[in-house]
């Protein structure tokens, strides 16, 4: 069937089909079963003969908006017609002021000093009790200020960097390595980036690294071109860029030539130094793009996997209004999405008033 012309014909459904699909809906949000024409009959407002129901209903199968699992069962909506419920018929009120506070007071109870992350396992832990879902936090990766960074190898080219926060937190975030990089290399990038974090973010760490980088490319360009114009020394493979190597000759009068000796000493040093940089931005911008995505599940539920399940989100937002993540409900179909959807709402409103 065509997108067009299922919108069309719900733009197009009468009164009466409306109220036949309404009723068909909130039987099945109530008890999860088909319903047939001779009980939406008696649910009706007005009266109407089961013959005349069962025209309705089959106009409505033809739309898309409900179906029947079985020959001879009742009807029951499709993800279509919940959709259509859901955006143009569903009454949504607002939560009580006892709701507010309930929920108030489980988003802001506890500890002071709780971590972003409790925070938001506090919040989806009191959405799954309330809605009787699973209450779900999504969070984007954060740039928080650094404590400490290790990584540690778990197979021959996957990493985990484990990312300590100034606010305690930690995260961990999977890395794909290059099959050649060393264990030794993990440990002494590990090191290096231990004693110079400062409470910087992983992004301001690469960059001073990239910087660090481009000032020792310049020093050791001066170097270099300094002393292959006084014939000590010359480029094999030029043009390569950072892969070109420097033949040294006349080692004798380098011995000869106590500055030129220390020129060599210095681009020697320099290489090394260009070395380690590479291997730690490239170790950084892998944690950066690492997976760094978490979920948080209130209660336990296996519907996440399957098929035929509702998931009711809404952003929330840190105190510069920037949307930092969202958090939920996941459950059947069938949930109750009049009362969800507020409480879903207001907790996202409460959360990011509390990360402000």
């Amino acid at each position: 069937m065509r997108i067009e012309t299922t919108q069309s014909g719900l733009r197009d459904l009468d009164e009466r089909s409306r109220d036949i699909f309404r009723s068909i809906v909130e039987s099945y949000l109530e008890t999860g079963e088909p319903v047939g024409s001779r009980n939406i009959a008696r649910m009706l407002p007005v009266s109407l003969s089961p013959a005349s129901v069962r025209n309705v209903m089959a106009d409505l199968e033809h739309l898309g908006l409900v179906y029947a699992p079985h020959t001879s069962a009742g009807r029951l909506p499709t993800d279509v017609g919940l959709r259509f419920f859901v955006d143009a018929l569903l009454e949504v009120g607002d939560l009580s002021r006892e709701e507010r506070e309930q929920i108030e007071v489980h988003v802001r109870a506890g500890r002071e000093d709780r971590s972003i992350e409790q925070l938001l396992t506090e919040a989806s832990q009191m959405l799954s009790g309330l809605s009787r879902g699973a209450g779900v936090v999504l969070t984007h990766k954060t740039d928080k200020r650094l404590k400490q960074i290790e990584f540690v190898r778990l197979e021959p080219t996957r990493a985990l960097a484990v990312l300590v926060g100034e606010d305690g937190s930690v995260e961990n975030r999977l890395l794909e390595l290059p099959a050649d990089m060393p264990t030794s290399a993990l440990t002494e990038a590990s090191n290096y980036l231990n004693a110079h974090i400062n409470s910087k973010t992983l992004e301001e760490v690469r960059a001073s690294l990239v910087a660090q980088k481009d000032a020792r490319k310049a020093e050791l360009d001066e170097l270099t071109s300094r002393i292959v114009d006084a014939g000590l020394a010359t480029w094999a493979g030029q043009g390569e860029g950072d892969q070109d190597t420097l033949i040294v000759r006349g080692r004798s009068n380098l011995l000869e030539d106590r500055s030129a000796l220390e020129d060599m000493e210095r681009i020697r040093l320099l290489f090394d130094d260009l070395e380690n940089k590479r291997e730690l931005i490239q170790l950084l911008g892998l944690a950066e793009q690492g997976d760094g995505v978490r979920i948080f599940i209130g209660s336990e539920n296996k519907l996440f996997s399957l098929s035929g399940s509702s998931l009711i989100v809404a952003p929330y937002r840190d105190k510069d209004q920037r949307i930092v993540g969202a958090l939920g409900v996941i459950g059947p179909t069938r949930l109750n999405y009049a009362r969800i959807i507020p409480m879903v709402d207001y907790t996202a409103k409460v959360v990011g008033r509390m990360l402000g």
